[in-house]
Order: structure tokens, then C-alpha cells, then sequence
């Protein structure tokens, strides 16, 4: 992991820090994570810029402070079981792995899935765990999840996942209309949900029962 080193240091120095990611977990998962082996080795080079790369199938790897603002939001300690709808390159499921105990995420696209969990392989990221399918239906049979994490953008929170949310559970989801939205930082207590509104963000749709259709 040692390639790229002091650029993924230069990364969160002039990117994350700035922004107001403090969470030293956090910061130092960001700088371990290899970014440049998640995307295509044409781009490679800019892995670490700070902007959304395309990965193919329509889809992208979010920039760098996203990954960390959303990561930061959940709160991790280390023993948390959490779910991520959107494996996506799998950038994001290799930086929490860092952080928690157990990951379980779901990419509805097969061949981006494949790719993801060969990439986990690889990488040795045993405590990931990957599905095919319709992420707004979350993974039931494995809930409740300590986390959850959204990592493409909906109309409103999907009802499975909230009730997939374990108790003093958080959710992190980009919510709004396909084209802006703004982090919703969702919190489960013994009294019911709370809501706090973070960043401005633009995500690719959340595409499902509970998301988005297709043709929007």
C-alpha cells in the first residue's frame, strides 16, 4: 500500500482537513485506502484529484471528501456491522472495512460487483461481503446494521432500510431530485428518528423499488 503514499498524505492534507474532517480514524483510513487500484489504470494518475471519476456502466467513485464526510458522519468506533447500497468500484466499502467490524454491500449493476469483490481479494479485504440486487431493499436476513450507508442519491430515505436500522443506529444518504441534493444524517433512538441536513452533493440516482425508476 506504500504506492502513492505521499500523495494519498497530500490528499487529505489539502483536501479533507481544510474541510473539516477531523475524525483522526477517519483521516488515517483515508490515507491507507488505495485509491488508484479501484479505478481504471488509465486514470490512475488522477485517483487522487479532488473530483468523481467514471467507472463505466454510468456509474462513478465519489471524490475523496465525500468518501470522508459521509464515513465521518456514521460515527464509527470499530465493532459496527454496516451496510452500503452502491458498491459501486468499491472504494467506499474498502474505507470502512478499515473502520468496522463487518461490511455488507449491494450493487444492483453485476459486472461492477464482480469487479468490486474481485478487487477485495485482492486487496485482502475479508470482512466485506457483497450482493447483486436491489439495494433499496437492503439486506434483511443480515440486519439490523449498525450503519448504513448510501452512496447514491433518493427522493427520500427507502422504509427497508430505515427499518434494517439497528437501534442508536445512524443512516447517511444523499437526498433530493436526481440532479441536487443535500447528506441526510438519519439517527435511530428509543424515541423515534432524527434528522440532521449536511453538504450540498450531486450523486448518481438511486435506481429501485424504493429510489428512482430507470427513466426517472
Amino acid at each position: 500500500m506504500a504506492e502513492y503514499q505521499e500523495t494519498r498524505e497530500y490528499m487529505v492534507r489539502t483536501q479533507l482537513i481544510p474541510r473539516g474532517i477531523n475524525d483522526p480514524r477517519v483521516l488515517d483510513a483515508m490515507r491507507r485506502t488505495p485509491r488508484h487500484l479501484f479505478v481504471d489504470k488509465s486514470m490512475r494518475e488522477a485517483a487522487y484529484a479532488d473530483s468523481a471519476l467514471p467507472i463505466g456502466e454510468g456509474q462513478t467513485i465519489s471524490q475523496p471528501y465525500m468518501v470522508a464526510v459521509m464515513t465521518e458522519l456514521l460515527e464509527l468506533h470499530g465493532d459496527e456491522k454496516v451496510l452500503e447500497i452502491g458498491t459501486g468500484s468499491g472504494y467506499q466499502a474498502a474505507v470502512l472495512a478499515d473502520l468496522a467490524r463487518e461490511v455488507f454491500t449491494i450493487e444492483r449493476i453485476a459486472d461492477l460487483a464482480a469487479r468490486a469483490e474481485e478487487r477485495f481479494r485482492e486487496l485482502h479485504y475479508p470482512t466485506i461481503r457483497v450482493r447483486v440486487g436491489d439495494g433499496t431493499l437492503g439486506w434483511p436476513e443480515e440486519a439490523p446494521f449498525d450503519g448504513i450507508i448510501i452512496t447514491a442519491a433518493s427522493p427520500r430515505v427507502p422504509e427497508p432500510l430505515l427499518s434494517q436500522l439497528a437501534d442508536n443506529g445512524i443512516l447517511i444518504i444523499p437526498v433530493g431530485s436526481r440532479y441536487s441534493q443535500h447528506l441526510l444524517k438519519v439517527r435511530k433512538t428509543e424515541t423515534g428518528l432524527t434528522q440532521e441536513i449536511h453538504t450540498p452533493c450531486v450523486f448518481v440516482p438511486l435506481i429501485g423499488e424504493h429510489g428512482w425508476t430507470p427513466e426517472g
